[in-house]
């Protein structure tokens, strides 16, 4: 990694915004610069800031920059299960344990190497050679519907409907503790200040709403819900469900680990209990509305089975 200070004396330096600061004093883009400001690598006077930030007189500025190691994403053939495919998207159910893209410590046997095996060059090329195609994703242990985009425009469509909330993204999940009535979400998220590699409600985030539906109830202290994304923040669902002390059954990152629910069904869990069971959204070219659902993984429904048992 590279590290590089600067001491705030010129008055050409103060009161400058942080990202426009870091992305002047680095010399990476504006967007880099808010990047490696939300991942906790800029320190101001030892500690992280927003890059809303302005500087200030005797300010030290720290900047990390991490090695870039040169990789792109190379196709495997790995099985994929395919809901539906045609020339301008692929939509996938990903299975839990598997990487959407390639990332650090994460280079093969992601769903993006599946996809370039399957798509040949039939891939979109805005997200880069690390993410041909992605339009959005999913947690590592969260498993459910994705699509991709096979050529540009229908990258731009795609991205567009996620930006205006009119592609719906609609997860079930197993909450620990009970929740009794329909309820929303509605709690800023961003990267937590005190560990950068989660997630947190943060004051002054970015705007993140879930809707959750009750679906079942049961007397182990466990609640079946649909979650109904209005925003798509990193971890939403499981942060925000966190948040109100109903975390996901089986998140290692945002649970609680000592609960008795957690050791009575750790030999089935593997990870969150969280799966992306629905999509809706507009085709890129026939802009005909697509409704698209698979079914919830073995273990999801061998855990229900065995709570259903349980209530008898």
């Amino acid at each position: 990694m590279t590290k590089m200070t600067e001491l705030i004396k010129e008055d050409s330096k103060i009161s400058v915004r942080l990202d426009i600061f870091v992305s002047s004093f680095a010399d990476v883009t504006r967007s880099r610069a808010q990047k490696l400001i939300e991942d906790g690598m800029v320190r101001v006077n030892g500690v992280t800031k927003d890059k809303n930030y302005k500087t200030r007189l005797n300010d030290l500025i720290e900047v990390t920059l991490p090695e870039i190691k040169p990789c792109t994403a190379q196709p495997e053939e790995i099985p994929l299960d395919i809901v539906y495919e045609d020339n301008d998207i692929i939509v996938v159910n990903k299975p839990k344990g598997m990487v959407v893209h390639p990332a650090s410590g994460h280079y093969e046997g992601t769903l993006v190497s599946a996809l370039l095996y399957h798509c040949k060059d039939s891939l979109s090329g805005i997200g880069g050679v690390m993410r041909p195609g992605i339009v959005h994703r999913i947690d590592k242990d969260t498993s459910g519907l994705i699509v991709a985009a096979k050529n540009d425009d229908a990258h731009i469509s795609l991205s567009s409907q996620l930006k205006s909330h009119t592609m719906h993204r609609i997860y079930h999940a197993i909450a620990t503790g009970k929740i009794e009535s329909e309820t929303t979400i509605d709690k800023p998220i961003y990267r937590s200040p005190k560990d950068r590699k989660k997630m947190a409600v943060v004051p002054g985030g970015k705007p993140a709403v879930t809707h959750v539906y009750p679906i079942e109830l049961f007397d182990v202290g466990a609640t079946y819900v649909k979650c109904v994304l209005e925003t798509g923040r990193t971890h939403q669902i499981r942060v925000h469900l966190a948040s109100i002390n109903r975390p996901i059954l089986g998140d290692e990152t945002y649970g609680f680990e000592k609960a008795k629910i957690e050791k009575m069904f750790s030999q089935y869990v593997n990870g969150q209990c969280l799966h992306a069971k629905e999509l809706i959204l507009e085709h890129p070219k026939t802009h005909e509305v697509m409704h698209f659902e698979c079914d919830l993984p073995e273990y999801f429904k061998k855990i229900l089975n065995i709570m259903r048992e349980k209530n008898n």
